[in-house]
């Protein structure tokens, strides 16, 4: 669950979506926010953490990207939740859309 605590940031999830588009700089990241580079840092760490991120070290850069198997564990959480709610939700609009059907039938009387 620390990746979903790491997610409910709306910057860090921004760094997130940022880094899908290919690996950048610590400081490029941090040069689109509007906040300290030390603030920015911060989030970084927390994303490594999370196992969200990746950082390699190119000469007195920090480059980040996003950690595949992090992802991995995220999209493998969601595949569950769709396996419960998938056919519940199913049997919703079922029964809704017959519920709409009779209604339809009983105003037409």
């Amino acid at each position: 669950m620390e990746t979903f605590a790491a997610l409910a940031d709306p910057t860090r999830r921004q760094i997130v979506e940022m880094l899908a588009a290919g690996e950048l700089a610590a400081g490029d990241i941090a040069s689109r926010f509007k906040m300290s580079a030390p603030a920015v840092s911060q989030h970084l760490k927390t994303l490594k953490s999370a196992r969200l991120v990746r950082v390699r070290v190119d000469a007195q850069r920090r480059i980040y990207s996003l950690d595949p198997e992090g992802i991995e564990s995220v999209e493998a959480w969601l595949a569950n939740i769709r396996r419960f709610w998938g056919p519940k939700l199913d049997a919703l609009e079922s029964a809704l859309k017959a519920a709409a059907e009779r209604d339809k039938e009983n105003d037409g009387n």
